[in-house]
């Protein structure tokens, strides 16, 4: 266009997912052969996209609209002894804006909004328990809905000659916020962990981005992020395997992150890159979350002018970052350690022709 440029697209989405779960047991076993059986997803998703953007010498300016249609169904066979079919459909506008105004060269403020989606997928709801825990048994929900979630950012840019100072205030709420609730039945030592909405949720906070060049060998990248994070009280009610229903107080807490990557130039075309992240503890609609650290280290060479590089990452060195969650349910409480894999070390080869 005569000022700035329209991008404009379509997608369609059709799934049709069928699965026949049968529980066959052995001597002692928690299986439950009354929850098999077959079931449906079926899934239809037409949308329409737009974006306007334009930047002149002051201003920039990204404008854009998701308009989307969902048809969601999931058929349950009439013998299941918990669930019945369910299904849910919408039509909902997906707005997005980012707006920045330039002072001068080296200063510019910004403003960023959207609105986004999280639509449960049919692992999500699917009914059938999934045992891959001895105790903790997971169980989704054909009534889980999707999470919308209305994003805020007011930022501000300084930059200079080796480096830049970006700091932003934002604001996040969701609303049906997805999450497993666990919950135990009567005379039983099993727990089943189901997919819920949650109610609504909000993240208040600040973020500040440092990058700086300290000399040709060396430059770093350190981004500090401290928010208020807010779980509205709720209540719901878990049906498997009987109903079972789990009220929570609203829950408040300080958290935040840090990460810091430092990038090193080495002689012999050698680079290398170490990483540090630290998340602080932090809550989720039903406990807590422990505190989180991780630390990552890369090295490669380039070779044949430059079209060639050898490289070897590992992530995760130190095998730190493990997921301790604490659960305070209806009667019982637990603490899970979860490790992911996480550490992994790859060594490998590439090259541009």
């Amino acid at each position: 266009m005569k000022y700035g440029r329209i991008e404009t697209g379509v997608k369609l989405r059709n799934r049709n997912i069928p699965t026949n779960m049968q529980f066959i047991p052995g001597v002692n076993s928690v299986l439950d052969t009354n929850a098999g059986g077959w079931a449906t997803y079926k899934e239809l998703i037409p949308a329409v996209y737009g974006n306007y953007i334009f930047e002149n010498k002051k201003l920039e300016a990204e404008l854009g609209l998701r308009l989307e249609y969902v048809k969601i169904q999931y058929d349950v066979n009439p013998n299941h002894n918990t669930y019945k079919s369910d299904g849910y459909n919408y039509t909902q506008p997906f707005p997005n804006a980012r707006l920045a105004y330039k002072i001068n060269d080296r200063n510019k403020i910004s403003f960023f909004y959207n609105r986004r989606v999280d639509r449960p997928n049919e692992v999500d709801i699917r009914i059938f328990p999934k045992y891959d825990d001895a105790e903790i048994i997971k169980v989704g929900n054909p009534a889980l809905r999707p999470q919308f979630t209305n994003s805020f950012e007011l930022g501000y840019k300084t930059s200079w000659d080796k480096g830049y100072l970006y700091s932003a205030a934002y604001h996040r709420f969701a609303d049906g916020t997805i999450t497993r609730i666990s919950s135990i039945a009567p005379n039983s030592n099993l727990i089943y962990a189901i997919f819920q909405n949650a109610g609504r949720s909000y993240n208040t906070g600040l973020e500040v981005v440092l990058t700086q060049e300290v000399a040709k060998w060396y430059s770093f990248n350190l981004n500090l992020n401290g928010y208020h994070n807010q779980i509205n009280a709720f209540s719901v009610e878990n049906k498997y395997p009987v109903p079972n229903t789990f009220s929570a107080n609203k829950q408040e807490i300080i958290s935040g992150n840090i990460k810091l990557n430092n990038t090193f130039h080495l002689p012999k075309n050698f680079d290398a890159q170490l990483t540090a992240i630290y998340l602080a503890p932090d809550i989720i609609p039903q406990g807590k979350i422990a505190q989180r650290f991780t630390l990552d280290l890369g090295i490669k060479k380039s070779l044949q002018k430059g079209k060639g590089e050898l490289f070897l990452n590992a992530t995760d060195i130190l095998n730190t970052m493990i997921i301790k969650k604490e659960i305070q349910g209806q009667g019982f409480k637990y603490i899970s350690t979860d490790y992911y894999e996480t550490q992994v070390i790859r060594l490998g080869y590439n090259y541009k022709f």
